[in-house]
């Protein structure tokens, strides 16, 4: 396989997700700006949207969506419970966890804030919305481990990776307490030290490709 990635972008999503399986996997970087390799491939070829994440299947199937992605890795070695069973209440859920980073902390919080263009009235607005979002992840994480629970899964690899871009935003962590111990024990996992060292994001936090 072959993961087309960005550093820290969100396709550390699945870049942990991989290590986390133990699957053999071949890590590409790409330059956002310019949708080039760094072996000089054009990466418009690999995935004709242009963004990452992208995974290369060795048939040559191609995967994109980062949630999507990440739920096929856990499928190919349940052994590890990186995701509950496909058809279960708890599989629900972790896919719940998994579309509200994308949509809710992602597209419709931390982006915005990455654009110069976007006047300050406006980041006002998704800031607000990160605010409450985060006050609902601390309290949510003040009586369980993880977000599922017990036991760490995809959902957990998720809320880190977006969680991350805070320090590239300015945005101001510390209001959180629980939030800040999670991501500690997230951020000492072996499989998202060694993706977040491939990708030059050791020691964090580290600057903004």
């Amino acid at each position: 396989m072959k993961l087309f990635y960005a550093p820290g972008s969100s396709s550390l999503l699945p870049h942990i997700a991989l290590h986390e399986a133990g699957l053999p996997f071949e890590a590409i970087k790409i330059n956002e700006h310019t949708k080039v390799t760094e072996s000089g491939g054009d990466y418009w070829k690999v995935n004709p949207l242009g963004y990452v994440p992208a995974l290369v299947l060795d048939d040559g199937t191609l995967l994109t969506e980062g949630a999507a992605i990440v739920q096929y890795i856990a499928d190919q070695v349940p052994s590890k419970k990186l995701a509950p069973p496909n058809g279960t209440i708890e599989r629900t859920r972790l896919q719940a966890w998994l579309n509200f980073f994308s949509s809710e902390m992602h597209k419709g919080g931390f982006s915005p804030l990455f654009y110069k263009g976007v006047p300050e009235e406006g980041r006002n607005v998704f800031r607000a919305r990160l605010v409450a979002r985060f006050v609902h992840l601390d309290g949510h994480l003040r009586d369980s481990g993880y977000l599922l629970g017990r036991e760490y899964s995809l959902a957990d690899t998720h809320f880190f990776v977006v969680s991350n871009w805070a320090s590239w935003v300015n945005f101001d962590l510390s209001p959180y307490p629980n939030v800040v111990a999670y991501r500690q024990r997230i951020a000492s996992r072996a499989a998202v030290r060694t993706a977040m060292e491939t990708e030059g994001l050791i020691p964090w936090p580290a600057s903004p490709p």
